[in-house]
């Protein structure tokens, strides 16, 4: 039986080259495919429970993170494959614990994401050595990390919308919480990061490739 897939990315373009490459493996359907999450949640009710969801981590709307968080509580048998621009230490770790089973990086060869379906498929985590390699350094000596990575994924978020230059009612608004919660976090990211201002905040982010 042919395994159904959906396919959700923000970029028509490197969503459809996604859809291309999947529609060549025999064993692959792809029942649909999505530019946001909404669309996701429309397409999951007209197709129904799927095997497996290749996902962009940087969605319009809602967070990549937290979208899998509520599929993977929804439906705890779905296989999701993280597909990502950003480099692996910068998102794999928190994709691996929010649930997903492999993390693909966008500048890889159409080959590996066959390869990671198909590891996936069999019941393996798809890792790549530089996964393996910020896997093993979070698990040793996380204290030691950058900065960022002593933020919870709720404050990820939070930096992410600081310095792409939100302000907090919008963000408390993204993030479907109340501008004094962000607040809180802001105050939290500020002292976990060691850093005075939105300004410095946002010159992190840039230099350290957690924003386009």
């Amino acid at each position: 039986m042919a395994l159904k897939t959906i396919v959700v990315d923000d970029h028509a373009i490197v969503r459809r080259g996604i859809v291309q490459i999947l529609s060549e493996h025999s064993d692959i359907e792809v029942a649909g495919e999505a530019g946001d999450y909404g669309q996701l949640r429309t397409l999951l009710r007209r197709v129904g429970e799927i095997d497996l969801l290749v996902m962009d981590v940087n969605l319009p709307g809602k967070d990549g993170i937290d979208i899998l968080k509520t599929l993977l509580g929804e439906m705890p048998r779905l296989k999701v494959l993280v597909v990502s621009m950003y480099p692996e230490e910068q998102y794999a770790v928190r994709a691996f614990r929010a649930g997903a089973a492999g993390y693909l990086n966008k500048a890889g060869a159409p080959e590996k994401l066959l390869e990671a379906v198909e590891q996936i498929v069999a019941g393996r985590k798809y890792v790549t050595p530089e996964i393996a390699q910020a896997l093993i350094e979070n698990l040793h000596a996380p204290e030691q990390g950058l900065p960022h990575e002593r933020l919870s994924d709720r404050e990820f978020q939070t930096l992410k919308l600081i310095a792409t230059g939100h302000r907090l009612s919008d963000i408390a608004e993204a993030l479907a919480l109340s501008p004094k919660t962000v607040s809180v976090y802001r105050a939290r990211i500020l002292e976990k990061m060691s850093m005075g201002n939105n300004a410095e905040l946002t010159h992190y982010a840039i230099k350290h490739s957690l924003v386009e």
